[in-house]
C-alpha cells in the first residue's frame, strides 16, 4: 500500500481541513516553522497510534478548533486484490462496497484528549435502504435471516461475504454514496484488523533526534539492535532454556558444596543457601556488549564526528525499518526522513539524497523528505516538490513551484563556475 493523499483537520497548524498529495518520492519545502515537520509527525501518529517516535498529545489540537477532534486521513493505492474477511474466504474491498469515489481505500482517524478516538474508511457505500447500507454489521445469523425473508438466492449460506453479495445482487441497481464507515465498531473490527496487517511500515527520522555523547543508540546503534533482538519471543524462549539449565547445574553444584561443608561445619552450612535469580532479572544484553560498530582505530561511535554519527544512525534506521517490515510481513515501507542535511558535508549530502532518490524507485518504497538546503532541492525532480506556505489564515502547497523555491531557499554560488581573475591597480580604486 502507498500513500496517495493525506487530509489533515484540526491537527496543529492545519486548523482548516488540508490535503496534500504524495509520490514515491515527495519533498517538502518551505520556511521554519510553516508545517513540514507537522506532515511527517501527522504520519508518524497515524501508522503508529502514538506508540511510534511521536506520542499523541492533547495540545496536537489546533488552537481555536471548532471541535474537540482533530483528524488524520490517508488515501492509499496499492492495497490487497483480496482480503479475508470471514472465515477463510477471499473477498475484495471492491466486493465489500470499501473503497472510495475513485476507487481508493481512505482511511481516517479521529483523535481526541490525546487518545484515538475513532477510525473510519471513506466508502462509495450502498445506500438505497438501511438493510443494504447496514450489511456490514451485520452476522451470519441475521445475514441469513434477511435472505430466507426475502427469498434470495445463496450459493452458501455459511460465509457472510457471500450472503452480503447474494443481497446486494438482489437489487435493481443500488444507490452509492459516500460515506463514513466505522471499522472499529463491534461487527467490522475482523475487517479493519485485516485491512491494518497490509499498511506500511512508518519510519520517521527526525531532525532533532539525540545525537548526544550519553545517548545510548548514539554509543553504539548495534546495542539497541541487541535490545531489540533479545526481545523475540522464539529468543525468550531459548534463553529462558538455557537460564534453567544453567541455574540447574548450579544449584547441584552448591548443593554439594553446602553438603560437603555440613560434613565439617553444620552450623555455617545451615545457614547458607544456593540463590538463583529469575530468569527476567538476567541482563543478557551484557553478554553481547562486544558487539559494536566500530572502525579500524577502535573509536568509539559517540566519540567520532557529528556528520558521522548522524549518517550512522540514518542507515541503522533504514535496517530497522526493513527489520520491521519483514517481521511484520508486509511488502512496503515508508521512510520518512527529516533535513536529511543536517551535520553533513556537501558531498555527504549530495549522495545521501541520490541514495534516497534511489531508494524510492524501489518497488514497494516511498521516501519523504523535509529540507531547507538548496543544493538538495536542486536535486529533486520538480514534480516531486511540495513548496508549502501560509495564506491568510490557512496553508497552501505548491507542486513543483520552483520560482518560489528558488526565493525562499535562496541559491547556492556554483562553484563549477569560470574562475576568473583581476589585476587591481590604483586606477580600480
Amino acid at each position: 500500500m502507498k500513500i496517495v493523499s493525506l487530509t489533515l483537520k484540526n491537527f496543529r497548524g492545519y486548523k482548516e481541513q488540508t490535503k496534500i498529495s504524495f509520490d514515491d518520492l515527495t519533498v517538502f519545502v518551505g520556511k521554519n516553522d510553516i508545517g513540514k515537520s507537522t506532515i511527517l509527525e501527522a504520519l508518524d501518529i497515524f501508522f503508529n497510534d502514538g506508540k511510534g517516535t511521536v506520542k499523541i498529545d492533547k495540545d496536537d489540537l489546533s488552537r481555536g478548533a471548532n471541535s474537540e477532534i482533530f483528524t488524520i486521513g490517508v488515501v492509499f493505492s496499492d492495497f490487497p486484490e483480496k482480503i479475508v474477511v470471514d472465515s477463510s474466504i477471499e473477498t475484495t474491498l471492491e466486493q465489500e462496497y470499501l473503497l472510495n469515489g475513485d476507487g481508493l481505500l481512505e482511511i481516517h482517524k479521529a483523535y481526541k484528549k490525546g487518545k484515538i478516538d475513532s477510525t473510519v474508511v471513506i466508502a462509495n457505500h450502498p445506500s438505497n435502504d438501511e438493510v443494504v447500507a447496514g450489511l456490514l454489521q451485520q452476522k451470519i445469523k441475521e445475514l441469513k435471516e434477511i435472505v430466507d425473508s426475502k427469498s434470495i438466492d445463496c450459493p452458501d449460506k455459511r460465509v457472510a461475504s457471500i450472503l452480503r453479495k447474494s443481497i446486494r445482487d438482489s437489487y435493481d441497481s443500488l444507490i452509492l454514496d459516500v460515506k463514513p464507515i466505522p471499522v472499529d465498531q463491534e461487527g467490522l473490527k475482523t475487517i479493519w484488523s485485516q485491512i491494518e496487517k497490509y499498511l506500511p511500515v512508518y519510519a520517521l527520522f527526525q531532525s532533532d533526534r539525540e545525537n548526544k555523547d550519553q545517548d545510548s543508540e548514539v554509543q553504539d546503534p548495534m546495542k539497541i539492535a541487541i535490545q531489540e533482538i533479545l526481545k523475540r519471543e522464539d529468543l525468550q524462549n531459548k534463553l529462558n532454556d538455557v537460564a534453567n539449565e544453567v541455574k540447574l547445574i548450579a544449584k547441584q553444584i552448591a548443593d554439594s558444596t553446602l553438603s560437603k561443608l555440613n560434613e565439617m561445619n553444620p552450623e555455617i552450612a545451615n545457614e547458607l543457601k544456593a540463590v538463583m535469580p529469575p530468569n527476567d532479572s538476567i541482563k543478557w544484553d551484557s553478554v553481547f556488549k562486544g558487539i559494536a560498530i566500530a572502525g579500524d582505530d577502535d573509536i568509539p561511535m559517540n566519540k567520532r564526528g557529528s556528520g558521522v554519527r548522524r549518517l550512522v544512525l540514518l542507515n541503522f534506521f533504514r535496517a530497522e525499518a526493513e527489520r520491521r517490515r519483514n517481521e511484520r510481513n508486509v511488502p512496503n515501507v515508508i521512510y520518512a526522513v527529516e533535513e536529511p542535511e543536517t551535520s553533513q558535508h556537501p558531498t555527504h549530502q549530495i549522495k545521501l539524497v541520490e541514495a534516497l532518490i534511489e531508494l524510492s524507485s524501489s518497488e514497494n518504497t516511498q521516501v519523504i523528505l523535509t529540507t531547507h538546503s538548496p543544493s538538495l532541492a536542486q536535486l529533486i525532480p520538480s514534480k516531486n516538490l511540495r513548496f508549502i506556505e501560509k495564506n491568510k489564515a490557512s496553508i497552501v502547497f505548491n507542486e513543483g513551484d520552483v520560482g518560489k523555491i528558488a526565493k525562499t531557499l535562496g541559491v547556492l554560488p556554483n562553484y563549477n563556475a569560470p574562475k576568473f581573475s583581476y589585476n587591481f591597480s590604483a586606477n580600480h580604486l
